[in-house]
């Protein structure tokens, strides 16, 4: 079984990789992506959508939403929030590798780093080709993610956060792989239990990840700093790519 193939792994960690300002911050998100991607209507692909923070988002705003991620964990606290929203969101629980549904898709969006998950590059080449297909002729894909650069420029050996239910969080990554894969081991310590997690992505750079993109097909691929759309350099807070398929 791989990392995020494990569901006690999403299900102890959800609280803190999903906090409640991370939902606060999803509305604002999505309408930048929506500027950023020049759409403003049609059929959204949230990819790695998680527990549906911006997917619900998107469906507000009246778009035809899809919303795919293997976790059925995930999945189903991303239901209790459309439903609880009033909106109807189609949820697919799918491997990325696999998902494909041709000709679909206005707009796709890969954001809060859900790419990059597996060892083997031609995995992210196939997910990029599978995404590509699934827009319609100008369709736009937006992707962010940490990059190689800010996590260079800003290297931690550890981190430990403490949060109000009186857990203790530990983080200690490490590159491998010629600064290629970020390997992290999370330590939740809480109720005088501690409970060790492991996981790792790979990590792009802004013109690796350009050159994949530009690979697989996709067309004016720009950078950003952020989903304002800032200038991707030294004080960019993110790796957030725009690429297109075809002509607008």
């Amino acid at each position: 079984m791989e990392w995020f193939e494990d569901e006690e792994f999403w299900r102890e960690l959800y609280p803190y990789m999903f906090p409640a300002e991370r939902f606060a911050a999803a509305p604002e998100q999505v309408a930048q992506v929506l500027a950023l991607s020049g759409c403003s209507g049609g059929k959204v692909l949230d990819l790695c959508c998680g527990p549906g923070r911006h997917a619900v988002e998107f469906a507000k705003h009246g778009l035809e939403v899809t919303g795919v991620d293997g976790s059925r964990f995930l999945l189903d606290r991303a239901r209790e929030r459309a439903r609880d929203a009033g909106v109807s969101v189609e949820w697919v629980q799918e491997d990325m590798r696999r998902f494909r549904h041709p000709a679909k898709f206005d707009l796709a969006c890969s954001i809060f780093t859900s790419f990059g998950y597996f060892a083997d590059e031609t995995d992210d080449l196939r997910v990029l080709q599978n995404v590509r297909e699934s827009l319609r002729n100008g369709g736009v894909f937006v992707i962010d993610v940490i990059s190689k650069e800010r996590l260079a420029r800003n290297w931690k050996e550890s981190l430990v956060t403490e949060y109000a239910d009186g857990a203790l969080l530990f983080q200690r990554p490490q590159v491998r792989e010629d600064w290629n894969r970020l390997e992290n081991e999370w330590i939740l310590v809480k109720d005088g239990r501690s409970r060790s997690f492991r996981f790792e992505h790979t990590i792009y750079s802004g013109r690796e990840l350009k050159d994949r993109l530009v690979a697989c097909g996709f067309q004016r691929v720009q950078l950003y700093g952020d989903l304002t759309g800032s200038c991707y350099g030294l004080d960019a807070q993110r790796l957030v790519v725009v690429a297109r398929k075809g002509v607008e």
